[in-house]
């Protein structure tokens, strides 16, 4: 077991390190870029994925909509995960139309749609990024293995190469995620020591 542990362990070291690359680095810049401006503006992130990835979607929007690690105001972002909706919708119309129609009834011009999928190849995301296009949506994708379908479909996308369960590939999205939450924090609100943004007007920033 210590030897299937070890392995284990060595690989998950070697997804993380796959951040180190110069376009990854370029696409958390700019993920992060474009939800700054997004909440500057007063748009939202709208997420959402299937198994493991709906549940980092879910991780990321708390982070924006709750706190990192510092005490600020509060972003606006929301994971398409009601069951109420996604039941309804699922077995009315399907469950390839859970996510879609989630944006067609939340998106506005302006507002972003994150999309993960360790395949790629998930209809109802797909469904969702064209959805998101048409409202007028920025759209970024966190994939693995190939891209899958949705290779090329949205404005930004990142695709994890080299793992063949979703599990590396997911832990990689993660830790990416993690970082883009505390570049928006530093752009939207530590940028300035002397004078820092607060989105939300009515609140304090407490730093």
């Amino acid at each position: 077991m210590k030897k299937k542990i070890n392995y284990s362990v060595e690989e998950a070291i070697r997804a993380i390190n796959v951040l180190k690359e110069e376009k990854v680095i370029r696409f958390i810049e700019k993920t992060s870029e474009i939800l700054s401006s997004a909440f500057s503006n007063k748009n939202k992130l709208l997420a959402a994925g299937n198994g493991g990835s709906l549940c980092d979607a879910m991780h990321v929007c708390e982070e924006f909509s709750g706190y990192y690690r510092k005490q600020r105001a509060a972003l606006a972002a929301l994971v398409l995960a009601d069951p109420g909706h996604m039941s309804c919708v699922a077995n009315d119309t399907g469950y390839e139309y859970v996510f879609s129609r989630g944006i067609e009834a939340l998106g506005q011009p302006g507002d972003v749609f994150i999309a993960l999928s360790t395949s790629g190849n998930s209809q109802n995301l797909i469904n969702a990024v064209l959805q998101a296009k048409k409202q007028k949506l920025a759209t970024i994708a966190f994939l693995g293995k190939t891209g899958g379908a949705m290779k090329g479909l949205c404005d930004l996308e990142w695709i994890v190469e080299g793992f063949n369960t979703s599990d590396r590939i997911q832990e990689a999205h993660m830790t990416a995620l993690h970082i883009v939450v505390e570049m928006v924090e530093q752009q939207l609100f530590y940028a300035n020591t002397e004078k820092k943004i607060s989105v939300n007007k009515t609140q304090p920033l407490l730093v």
